[in-house]
C-alpha cells in the first residue's frame, strides 16, 4: 500500500487537520541510513512530521527543513520536505544503542535528547527563508513539534507520531496526525477536540489496528466531525542529480579540485540523503576545472 496523507477540516471550520500513513517512506529512509531500531523510530517520526508540515505549507516549489539536535546519541536529524510532502533526510549517528522505556517500547527521547533545539526552515520562494527554533520539550518529536508551533508560530497545535519497529528491525507501521486550531475557535470546540484526542489515545495502536488516516482524523476530531478536502500520495524522494553534484564540486574551488584530479583515481560522491553514488574520473574533474 502506498503512503498518503489526507487534509481535512472540522465541520465547524475551526480545526485544520492532516493525517498520514508513512510506513513505506520510513522504511525507505531507514534502509538508506541503515538505522538501528531507536534511530529508526526517531528518524521515522521526523520524516512523518516533516511530510505533514511540508504539505501544509502549500507553496509551489517551496520546501521545509526540519532539524532536531537534542544532544542525544543520534546527533542531528535533518529532514527536508517538498510542498507535496515528499521527504528525504539523514542522521548523524544511525547505529545508536537499544534503549527501552520498558520491554517492547523504544525510548526515543533518550535517543534524541532534550538538551537542544527543534529548528524549522521554510523556503517560501522569497528572498530569505523563514527560520524558527524552539527548545526541545521531550525529544519524542511529537511533543516538540507541538511546542514549536505554539511558541514560534503562535498556532495551537496537537501533533502525534508513531513508528512501530518490529522484532526483526523492520518498520511495521508508521504515521501520525497534526491538528491546528484556527483563530476564534470557541471553548466548546477546544474541549471537544481535547476529548477526541484523549479518547483516541496513541497513534501506534491505531495504525497497528489497520486504521487509515481518514479513520484516525475521524477518531481524534470526535464529535466535531471532519470534512476531507484532499488526499495526496507521498514518498521518500531525493532530488539529487549529477548536475547538482557537479555544482557542489565546483563550489569546492580550483585548488581542491586540482588535488582530486592529480590523485588520478575515480572520485566517488555519495548523496547523504539517498544511496546514489556519482563517480567522477580525472577527465570529469578536468572538465569541471575548465568551467571555473
Amino acid at each position: 500500500m502506498k503512503d498518503y496523507l489526507v487534509r481535512g477540516m472540522s465541520m465547524d471550520g475551526f480545526v485544520k487537520a492532516v493525517a498520514i500513513r508513512s510506513t513505506e517512506l520510513v522504511r525507505r529512509g531507514a534502509e538508506i541510513q541503515k538505522t538501528s531500531p531507536n534511530a529508526t523510530a526517531a528518524f521515522g517520526r521526523c520524516l512523518t512530521a516533516a511530510s505533514m508540515m511540508g504539505n501544509m505549507q502549500k507553496v509551489e516549489d517551496g520546501s521545509m527543513t526540519l532539524q532536531v539536535r537534542g544532544g542525544g546519541p543520534i546527533g542531528t536529524i535533518t529532514v527536508v520536505s517538498d510542498s507535496v510532502g515528499n521527504v528525504r533526510g539523514c542522521v548523524t549517528e544511525p547505529r545508536v544503542p537499544l534503549v527501552e522505556k520498558y520491554p517492547g517500547k523504544l525510548d526515543v527521547g533518550a535517543t534524541v535528547g532534550t538538551d537542544g533545539t527543534l529548528t524549522v526552515i521554510r523556503d517560501l520562494q522569497m528572498k530569505e527563508p523563514y527560520i524558527g527554533s524552539t527548545q526541545l520539550v521531550s525529544g519524542e518529536i511529537g511533543d516538540d513539534v507541538t511546542a514549536y508551533f505554539a511558541q514560534s508560530e503562535q498556532t495551537p497545535t496537537a501533533c502525534a507520531l508513531g513508528v512501530l519497529v518490529d522484532r526483526d528491525r523492520s518498520v511495521k507501521v508508521a504515521g501520525g496526525y497534526l491538528l491546528q486550531l484556527l483563530p476564534g475557535a470557541p471553548d466548546e470546540v477546544i474541549d471537544a477536540l481535547e476529548k477526541g484526542i484523549s479518547r483516541a489515545g496513541a497513534v501506534t495502536p491505531m495504525l497497528e489496528a489497520g486504521m487509515t488516516p481518514e479513520d484516525i482524523l475521524g477518531q481524534v476530531c470526535g464529535s466535531l466531525g471532519v470534512a476531507f478536502l484532499e488526499t495526496t500520495e507521498v514518498a521518500y524522494k531525493c532530488y539529487c542529480t549529477r548536475e547538482r553534484v557537479e555544482r557542489a564540486l565546483i563550489s569546492l574551488g580550483r585548488k581542491e579540485l586540482e588535488e582530486i584530479r592529480q590523485e588520478g583515481k575515480t572520485f566517488p560522491v555519495e548523496c547523504q540523503f539517498c544511496d546514489a553514488v556519482y563517480s567522477f574520473t580525472p577527465e570529469d574533474i578536468q572538465k569541471l576545472l575548465e568551467k571555473i
